[in-house]
């Protein structure tokens, strides 16, 4: 009997080997220069096999060779990542305080959230003053087509993108979601042109919420702020007042960003 406390149905899935390997490359590169001699004995692979590996990565710009026959370094590819993870980082250092600011003044929970594929993902939350008990969404995945912060993140994307996200009916969680991908698509585009999303009761049973963009550099959208309550609270009454709040702190957050970002 084993004594790791695992039985078979709690085994960590076996690494994909090629990949695992391409890891172990990128990290041997970030500390120096090797040459493919070098990366296949660190390894512990015949070189061909490492030589494989390495050109994958080359075409797809994660590592640079230097001259026709010269060592291999980072390349510029990986700005790219890590230029992702350092937004959504500030995002997350100067989001708290925003929503912080925002809930005090509206009494209700406030977020902030990314968008990622077909999900929203929360990386800032405050509970608002009314609030008696409430979910804690950060770091959780929801879908973007029940969600307003997530519609205001699809009406911003491009249209070519948003064709390739949503292909035959979308989940459903009550009654109102909307689960018809053209149906979708029009009610995208009058968030886009309204500058802010709501959605009543459409993932959960007596919650409402009202999102608005959140504009970077080249007024790209960079994030979503919204905030969330029960029906009988945050009711379809109160949406021009809340929608100008949000957007007091979306203009207050893209400030901070652009100031954290110096």
């Amino acid at each position: 009997m084993s004594n790791s406390g695992k039985d078979m149905g709690e085994r960590e899935p076996a690494l994909v080997q090629s990949v695992d390997r391409a890891i172990t490359i990128l990290k041997l590169l970030a500390r120096a220069e090797m040459g493919v001699t070098e990366i296949a004995a660190e390894l512990g692979v015949h070189k061909s096999t490492a030589s494989r590996l390495v050109y994958t990565l080359q075409a797809r710009g994660l590592v640079e060779q230097h001259g026709e026959r010269g060592r291999f370094s980072i390349g510029m590819g990986m700005l790219q990542f890590a230029g992702t993870v350092a937004g959504q980082l500030d995002i997350v250092q100067v989001g708290n305080p925003v929503c912080e600011e925002l809930a005090e003044r509206l009494g209700e929970t406030v977020n902030v959230a990314l968008l990622d594929a077909t999900d929203t993902i929360n990386v800032s939350q405050a509970l608002g003053t009314s609030a008696v008990a409430a979910q804690n969404w950060i770091g959780q995945r929801t879908p973007s087509h029940a969600t307003a912060s997530g519609k205001v993140l699809l009406a911003f994307i491009p249209p070519g993108e948003l064709d390739g996200l949503f292909v035959g009916d979308l989940a459903s969680y009550t009654a109102r979601t909307i689960t018809d991908p053209q149906k979708l698509r029009d009610a995208l585009k009058e968030v886009a042109e309204d500058g802010y999303a709501t959605c009543f009761e459409e993932l959960e049973p007596g919650l409402h919420s009202i999102a608005v963009p959140v504009f970077g550099p080249g007024q790209d959208v960079i994030a979503a702020i919204s905030a969330s309550g029960p029906a009988y609270r945050l009711s379809k009454k109160r949406i021009p007042e809340v929608v100008e709040e949000l957007r007091q702190g979306a203009r207050d957050l893209a400030g901070r960003m652009a100031y954290v970002s110096r």
